[in-house]
């Protein structure tokens, strides 16, 4: 039998409540997926607490990977059988679904079903932090927040791919043997060191970019990393929402850019999407990449693995098993 996780009202993990479903055959433009495994991201806490808000009841997620079992009408390209995946698409915590195809991803085949679903988001959200948004290049000087997170082991061996200097900060001593191992040029444990200072001493002119997933604990520190005209990149609010500042701060501390994005604005398009995630794969497949699988829970445990997620006991990524 099919089952979600609906999430009933945003507020605390018991709210998610797992719920059987009937599904009905594909529509036109849509495949059924039996899915394998299921991403876990911290963006999925924001949608069950309500940090960014949403009408309830629904089903939370955003990617996934899994076997093509049935099609609709229209349907080119994807059949029985294909071992695919998405992201940033809502719902994804089901054990079977119906979608449409315009965000498909055939998986490659030295991939796993939990290499791809752990990663699509978190690989995509590197992809186009690093070549489209902020193109980074050998020359240049990163500090990368949360470098022991899913997206910050991506983002410090795809920059070190590159051929940029990295820096990072980890927030215990576990972290840092992790990230050191992935060729991190500097490591800076935030809890017990002033970063700033710290990123001074080693780039006295500062860093061309900061990409902070963390936001609160590290959004305004970051500011005095950075070279004049530089940029700071804050996609994430793990330790909760940056604060609000003036446009004046940014002048002061040397004109520096400041964005927001996110994966969906990037990934606008069929095309963008697919040349966003193209690229992520190619690296992944290339071997410049290594994913840390680090834990999976059954998908009817979602519960605790959000817990885990917000005290910060996940390495890498995690998936859900339905």
């Amino acid at each position: 039998m099919s089952y979600q996780i609906t999430l009933k009202k945003q507020g605390d993990i018991s709210n998610l409540v797992k719920e059987t479903t009937n599904l009905t055959p594909p529509q036109k433009g849509e495949v059924r997926i039996v899915q394998k495994a299921i991403g876990l991201n911290f963006i999925d806490t924001y949608h069950r607490d309500g940090l960014y808000k949403l009408e309830t009841p629904l089903v939370i997620g955003q990617e996934a990977s899994g076997i093509i079992t049935a099609v609709g009408e229209d349907i080119t390209g994807f059949n029985i059988g294909d071992r695919v995946t998405y992201a940033s698409v809502m719902g994804a915590y089901t054990s079977e679904r119906n979608i449409k195809t315009d965000r498909l991803i055939k998986i490659p085949s030295s991939i796993s079903y939990e290499e791809a679903a752990s990663s699509l988001l978190r690989g995509g959200t590197a992809s186009y932090l690093l070549f489209d948004l902020f193109r980074l290049k050998k020359e240049h000087t990163t500090l990368i927040h949360a470098g022991a997170g899913g997206v910050g082991q991506i983002l410090i061996q795809w920059a070190k791919a590159i051929g940029a200097t990295v820096i990072t900060t980890v927030g215990s001593k576990e972290k840092e043997a992790i990230v050191k191992e992935l060729g991190a040029d500097l490591v800076i444990n935030y809890r017990t060191e002033d970063f700033a200072k710290k990123v001074r001493e080693f780039k006295p002119e500062g860093v061309d970019v900061v990409y902070d997933g963390v936001g609160k604990d590290t959004f305004l520190p970051s500011l005095d990393c950075i070279k004049s005209l530089g940029m700071m990149v804050s996609f994430g609010n793990a330790s909760g929402a940056p604060p609000a500042i003036s446009p004046l701060l940014l002048q002061e501390k040397g004109c520096l850019f400041l964005t927001r994005p996110n994966l969906n604005a990037y990934t606008a398009t069929k095309e963008r999407y697919q040349t966003v995630m193209d690229r992520w794969f190619l690296a992944l497949s290339a071997g410049d990449i290594k994913l840390s699988l680090q834990q999976s829970f059954p998908l009817s445990d979602v519960g605790k693995a959000h817990q885990a997620l917000e005290n910060r006991e996940i390495l890498g990524s995690a998936v859900l098993i339905p």
